[in-house]
């Protein structure tokens, strides 16, 4: 009941805050609906959007932003403030702040900056905006994504409504069936960091045409960044972590993906990840010299070497997935990709956690849903037979273990019909845990069943195939 209170609360603070939309406020129709305006592409001379600062910072855009961000969460920036005081704050400051916007003298607070650690090594360092600054870039992108989004290319999977992960694995795996088995696999080295901000509002330029918005767009690009409470303002790079990054990614990218349709390439990108698809070793060379010349003089990016390449595309992965075989392909989860769900289930089945097995089996299934709700995508349901196989070892491992002494274990295997002599050889044995968990006596102590019992979800059963 309390919670109730809580969310009916916060939401008259945001009717209060932004008020109710009046006749004369601007209204933009695309944002009624889902599916954004249909409109023919003209990337020569495109005609520019005007007038979109008073749709930004109308009642209904706000407020759909402000569910936004709430839903979403997330950790506070510079200020400390959360999502939680966020509607509080704007019942008291939201007319000042809305009077600065549209009069063009609001400034963003500079981005807290995190390091997220990479599965493969390193960190990828996030720029965490104020949940109010949040709250006007997701308002911005509300009012930008229509008007950008139609114009974007097809080949573009990445952070666009409609469009998925799945869509673009789904797309290169076509390409390789129709025997462009060879992928050039593009790395833009440190893209984040390396994007223009010139050359990026040139292009946010071309579709646009109010002063206010624009200057507010760069405002954000040169807001900086805080570490150490020293703040450093960036000369170039879009801090990835706002919600306007992935879109102003997009248009930034657009010409790569424009000059790879000029050229008639097959390719995928999905934000900085690009594989184009070519039916030779040979082709490929050459398209990987040709595009990394493009990259450096027009958009002054460079490819990495080092992680970049030109090789079979059953050899590379694409946003975790790989896609194997030829005439008939499958797309199969990247070994990288199972390498970390195998570390990942070591941490929760460690015999130090000192947790019951119940609680265990509740954490398990927690990363395996939203785990498979991705993987299942896959079609090599062998590959999750052998997972869910060896995950069920792990927990034998950790029953075993938790009983730790001879004794307790040959009561238990006796207490679950293990023979005599079968439960005093398998207590007694001299061998490992994790050799024990694979043995008969366990197999038939603690069976498939016993673990669906306990309610263990079974990866199998979701794949897609």
């Amino acid at each position: 009941m309390r919670d109730s209170r809580d969310g009916k609360r916060r939401k008259d603070q945001g009717q209060l805050a932004f008020g109710e939309t009046g006749e004369g406020e601007a209204r933009n129709p695309s944002l009624e609906g889902n599916e954004p305006p249909a409109a023919e592409r003209s990337p020569e001379r495109p005609a520019k959007a005007t007038g979109l600062m008073e749709v930004v910072v109308s009642p209904e855009n706000m407020k759909k932003a402000l569910k936004k961000v709430m839903e979403n969460a997330g950790a506070p920036g510079v200020d400390g403030m959360t999502t939680a005081e966020l509607p509080l704050f704007l019942s008291q400051s939201w007319q000042e702040i809305r009077e600065e916007l549209l009069t063009g003298t609001y400034r963003p607070q500079p981005v807290r900056r995190v390091g997220i650690p990479k599965p493969d090594g390193g960190h990828r360092y996030l720029g965490i905006p104020t949940v109010a600054d949040r709250l006007i870039q997701q308002a911005i992108l509300q009012v930008l994504t229509p008007v950008f989004d139609p114009h974007l290319s097809e080949g573009s999977y990445g952070f666009r409504p409609h469009r998925s992960a799945h869509q673009a694995v789904a797309k290169a795996q076509s390409y390789v069936e129709e025997g462009k088995s060879w992928v050039v696999d593009l790395d833009i080295e440190r893209f984040f960091d390396n994007v223009c901000h010139d050359a990026l509002m040139a292009r946010v330029a071309r579709r646009i045409d109010d002063k206010v918005l624009l200057k507010l767009i760069r405002a954000y690009l040169k807001a900086g960044v805080m570490e150490g409470g020293l703040v450093s303002p960036p000369e170039m790079g879009t801090p990835q972590g706002g919600p306007l990054s992935p879109l102003l990614s997009n248009i930034y990218l657009d010409d790569l993906d424009r000059e790879l349709e000029r050229r008639g390439h097959a390719f995928v990108r999905y934000a900085d990840d690009c594989n184009i698809y070519v039916a030779s070793e040979r082709a490929g060379r050459r398209v990987m010299e040709g595009i990394t010349h493009f990259l450096a003089k027009r958009l002054k990016l460079r490819v990495n070497g080092d992680k970049s390449a030109v090789a079979p595309a059953h050899e590379r992965d694409f946003l975790s997935f790989r896609i194997v075989g030829r005439e008939k392909t499958k797309r199969s989860i990247s070994p990288k990709a199972r390498k970390r769900l195998r570390r990942r289930i070591k941490e929760i089945t460690r015999r130090t956690r000192g947790v019951p097995l119940e609680r265990v089996v509740a954490d398990l299934n927690t990363y395996l849903r939203g785990w498979i709700g991705y993987f299942g995508f896959c079609q090599t349901p062998s590959v999750l037979r052998d997972l869910d196989s060896w995950i069920r070892r792990r927990l034998r491992c950790f029953i075993w273990k938790q009983l730790k002494r001879g004794k307790r274990r040959y009561a238990e295997l006796r207490a679950r019909d293990i023979s005599r002599g079968l439960a005093a050889k398998t207590a007694g044995s001299v061998h490992g845990p994790w050799r024990i968990s694979r043995s008969p006596a366990l197999s038939f102590a603690f069976p498939n069943a016993f673990f669906s019992e306990l309610g263990l979800i079974t990866l199998e059963a979701r794949c897609s195939a």
